[in-house]
């Protein structure tokens, strides 16, 4: 006989639904945890973000989730400011150092020209109106400020990997993306150059021999590697699946 009440299934939520973070709050700074990719993402991300420039220097983090740029940007000189919309992630952001905001990545309640850094990581292929998205965070530049970002190319190989076998694998939770919102890369760079914003793309991917090691951990439930030495993301002339993008604001 059962002893004590029957767990509730778990909610089945439509595909990038925000509640999914909620649920998954837990996930957000554990190495080896479904958010583990992010790691990685979030390293690769800060490596394009240089010192900060001026005293007092600003950092906007568009969909900031919990906070994972953070120590990546520590010593940097930048006060580091967080938008999101779920505050169960930005409760762990603020523990991390990070100031947060809540709000839409499409309606930043920050005011024009504030930020000497914009970053949008893992965003944009979340955003309903990614364009608007776009356009506000290069809103939020100052003359000579920079946009730094990473998102999911709208092609046929990048729904493969990054629904139809990412989603089976423990590197992605399943339902986390609607492939129906990723990003073209081409209408990417023209929507930042319509908002004076010249970027320039590369492909990233996460690197081969690291990956199959972590995932073979992962499969076997073996320990939590050290932090610091999760697989690295490198560069690819491919922009097909994952790609990031830097670019300066002119004017």
């Amino acid at each position: 006989m059962r002893n004590g009440p029957v767990p509730p299934p778990p909610r089945v939520l439509p595909r990038n639904d925000p509640r999914q973070y909620d649920d998954l709050a837990g996930e957000w700074w554990r190495p080896d945890g479904a958010f583990a990719m992010l790691h990685w993402l979030a390293r690769a991300r800060a490596a394009l973000v240089p010192p900060a420039g001026r005293p007092g220097a600003l950092l906007v983090d568009l969909g900031c989730g919990a906070g994972l740029m953070a120590p990546h940007l520590a010593g940097k000189g930048y006060r580091h400011v967080g938008v999101d919309l779920t505050r169960s992630a930005l409760d762990q952001a603020a523990d991390h150092g990070v100031t947060v905001l809540v709000g839409d990545a499409t309606a930043v309640p920050l005011a024009d020209g504030c930020a000497d850094v914009v970053a949008a990581g893992e965003v944009l292929e979340h955003v309903p109106d990614w364009r608007r998205a776009v356009a506000e965070a290069c809103r939020l530049l100052r003359p000579g400020g920079l946009l730094v970002l990473d998102t999911l190319n709208d092609t046929a190989l990048a729904r493969l990997v990054a629904v139809r076998i990412g989603e089976r694998l423990p590197t992605v939770p399943r339902g986390i993306h609607d492939p129906r919102l990723f990003v073209d890369a081409r209408e990417l760079i023209a929507e930042a150059a319509r908002n004076g914003v010249h970027l320039r793309v590369r492909g990233i991917r996460p690197g081969l021999r690291g990956t199959a090691a972590w995932l073979f951990r992962r499969l076997r439930g073996g320990p939590v590697r050290t932090a610091g030495r999760e697989p690295r993301m490198k560069p690819t002339r491919s922009t097909a699946v994952l790609y990031q993008g830097r670019g300066v604001r002119h004017g």
